[in-house]
């Protein structure tokens, strides 16, 4: 059943073809053994092989097919006393042409099909005119009905595609809605608890030594900030479509980009990284999706800066325009006392910078500089390819 099925599909014409044309050769070889018949002249085994050619040339273009099928049907009705192969070949690619077109461009082809037919047998007789309708319905109809078999087919095997796409589309999304319920319900509690015990010890203790406060008020800060992005990735996972279209879940306002960077620069400062910045104030004219990667990709290098090179790093940030929009971004460190290879080892930080910057339109280069230490830039260009 199942290899009657492939043998069904659409695509499989030349299968089909081969098959049919194995048996038109089955068919001239034993029809001058049977008794009334006469062995197939060379007339005819010219038109055979027309018909047998013109199948195999043409078995994904069925519109040629079917026309040279008819141009020989019509010959052989006329020249021939057994047009049995041109029939046959008319009918199969009929049944071809009608797997892959419009009812309207079939019917238009039974009718062409029909006036062949009828010109080149001119009955005489009223017996004649009837067999001759009955030969053409069934020359017509079986083919169509085969064709129609096909189509059908083909459809079902779209549908059953689609519905199992859907099917994992809507299992994709339960499972996002599971981890995003784990993930509120596990990392955002205990982050929420942590950022309360820091805001009570920084009520309860109004004498503490100011150093010791600065890092209570950072802790605050960023497990504020960190709840809020927490918030925002727990929509997505949720519900991916729903906040395509939200700028701010995907973007940021861009005339607050330095002063962002600025915040990010400051968040590296405070972990011991020496961060020497140049970040031009037109890049405040930026688009929300470039703004939010140049954020992204600040905040991932000068993170990498402190967790690889050490807290006697030193490193560099550079973010300008250059003209026509494009925009330069670099983040160089001195090693600090690990030396260039920290980079490399382990982690998805370049992998997450390099894809994020391929979406954009530009290439990642990172490697180790001259003194030892270690190199990140892209150029964003100004519109996007």
């Amino acid at each position: 059943m199942a290899r009657l099925v492939r043998l069904l599909d659409v695509r499989s014409t030349l299968t089909r073809v081969l098959l049919l044309n194995a048996s038109g050769v089955v068919y001239l070889l034993l029809v001058g053994r049977q008794e009334g018949h006469t062995t197939p002249g060379g007339l005819q085994w010219a038109l055979a092989v027309g018909a047998f050619a013109a199948g195999l040339l043409w078995h994904r273009r069925p519109t040629a097919n079917l026309t040279m099928q008819i141009v020989l049907f019509t010959v052989s009705l006329r020249v021939l006393d057994d047009p049995t192969i041109s029939q046959v070949g008319t009918a199969w690619a009929l049944a071809e042409f009608t797997a892959v077109r419009s009812v309207r461009r079939v019917a238009t082809a039974c009718g062409v099909i029909a006036v062949g037919y009828l010109v080149a047998v001119l009955p005489s007789t009223f017996d004649a005119i009837t067999a001759s309708a009955a030969g053409l319905g069934i020359n017509l109809g079986l083919p169509v009905l085969i064709g129609t078999v096909v189509r059908t087919n083909r459809e079902l095997g779209v549908q059953a595609a689609r519905r199992v796409e859907s099917e994992q589309r809507a299992a994709r999304a339960d499972e996002r809605g599971a981890i995003a319920r784990e993930l509120h319900d596990v990392v955002a509690h205990h982050v929420a608890s942590m950022v309360l015990r820091v805001g009570v010890a920084r009520h309860v203790l109004p004498d503490v030594d100011p150093r010791a406060g600065e890092v209570f008020d950072d802790v605050h800060r960023t497990g504020t900030a960190a709840l809020a992005d927490l918030r925002r990735l727990v929509a997505v996972l949720r519900d991916p479509d729903g906040v395509r279209g939200d700028a701010a879940m995907t973007a940021i306002d861009p005339s607050a980009l330095p002063a962002t960077l600025d915040g990010a620069v400051e968040t590296a400062r405070r972990g011991g990284v020496i961060v020497e910045a140049e970040i031009d104030p037109a890049i405040a004219g930026l688009d929300a999706v470039r703004g939010l990667a140049v954020l992204r990709l600040t905040q991932e290098a000068l993170t990498n800066v402190a967790k690889h090179a050490g807290e006697s790093a030193t490193a560099r940030l550079r973010v300008s325009l250059a003209g026509g929009g494009d925009l330069d971004w670099e983040v160089v460190d001195d090693g600090g006392q690990n030396g260039p290879t920290h980079a490399i080892e382990g982690g998805h930080g370049l992998t997450g910078m390099r894809e994020r910057i391929e979406v954009l339109g530009g290439v990642l280069e990172a490697g180790p500089t001259a003194g030892g230490g270690w190199r990140v830039a892209t150029v964003l260009p100004g519109e996007i390819t």
